[in-house]
């Protein structure tokens, strides 16, 4: 287990390198000069020449990935171009937010998608497997933004239940983590459903039978638990898509998180936040990956050994 641990860990050091590189990359190729932007449209070429310098944005592309890469090994993520404050500052500052909103539509999305996936499974080709179908389907097709502004249009201006955006009490969380969960709850309902039905013709399902265990019995001891272990090791990697992309939800909901961070930055070209918010998206899906790669080793023992061969 630790040479599979230590091979996998290990595996991810190159693959952030690229990532960084892409990152850098694509940050520069965006159109705009952040120089020009933060100067102002009254600014002199020397007020923006000054700029550049300041911030090293006058060094060859090569140069600066250099000194980014130089500073990161040395835990500085550099400094805001907009704001002045240090990026590190700013990303800790919106990191809760978008924990707790990801939390939140965690949980829902697991319970519901759960509850919707069994019922669909033990109810075969009947109107509540075809309801639930049709509630799963419709979750994964729904575009997010779509749905966003729905919930906002009916549930904020027409019935004034929740607020239309910003954090504060348990109100706030209800729309935005909805809008969010919604294709993850889809997903996990369609992947319990297909689960729990391979489960259900398993012999010793047959076998509880045969000896009289109620259906109750039969389907919360013996085959929910079983078909589980998939689901709990797909819903891990939902998460990390969670974690990350929840950058139009908060954009819709004016959720003070880093999706909304990132949205800004990219619109003020504000390359040292850009920069790392992609590589800390990345990193967080890398390390929830890797928690379920070495979950799925640790209850597989098979995979432990042909990895190694």
């Amino acid at each position: 287990m630790l040479k599979y641990s230590v091979k996998r860990i290990l595996g991810m050091i190159p693959l952030l390198f690229v990532i960084s590189i892409i990152a850098f990359m694509f940050v520069h190729l965006i159109p705009g000069d952040p120089a020009r932007l933060i100067a102002g449209t009254d600014a002199t070429i020397e007020e923006i020449e000054n700029i550049r310098e300041k911030y090293g944005l006058d060094q060859p592309l090569y140069q600066q990935y250099f000194d980014y890469m130089g500073n990161l090994f040395q835990g500085d993520l550099g400094q805001s171009i907009v704001t002045g404050r240090p990026v590190l500052d700013m990303l800790l500052e919106r990191f809760g937010p978008t924990l707790s909103l990801t939390l939140a539509s965690m949980a829902w999305a697991l319970i519901f998608g759960l509850l919707i996936g069994v019922i669909s499974a033990v109810k075969r080709n009947k109107w509540p497997d075809h309801l639930s179908m049709f509630l799963a389907v419709s979750g994964v097709s729904i575009p997010s933004f779509w749905l966003g502004l729905m919930m906002i249009q009916l549930f904020s201006v027409q019935l004034g239940w929740f607020p239309t955006g910003g954090i504060g009490g348990i109100e706030t969380y209800i729309l935005p983590s909805f809008t969010l969960g919604a294709g993850v709850a889809a997903i996990i309902a369609r992947f319990t459903r297909s689960s729990l039905m391979d489960v259900l013709k398993e012999d010793y399902i047959r076998t509880g039978r045969s000896k009289g265990l109620t259906e109750y019995k039969v389907i919360n001891r013996h085959a929910v638990r079983n078909a589980l272990i998939p689901v709990v090791t797909m819903s891990g990697l939902q998460f990390g898509f969670l974690l990350s992309g929840s950058i139009i939800t908060e954009t819709i909901f004016s959720w003070p998180g880093l999706g909304r961070l990132l949205i800004n930055s990219i619109t003020a070209r504000d390359y040292p936040v850009i920069q790392s918010e992609i590589l800390l998206f990345s990193l967080e899906f890398l390390l929830i990956n890797l928690l379920v790669d070495l979950l799925y080793g640790f209850l597989n023992p098979k995979i432990r050994y042909e990895e190694g061969s």
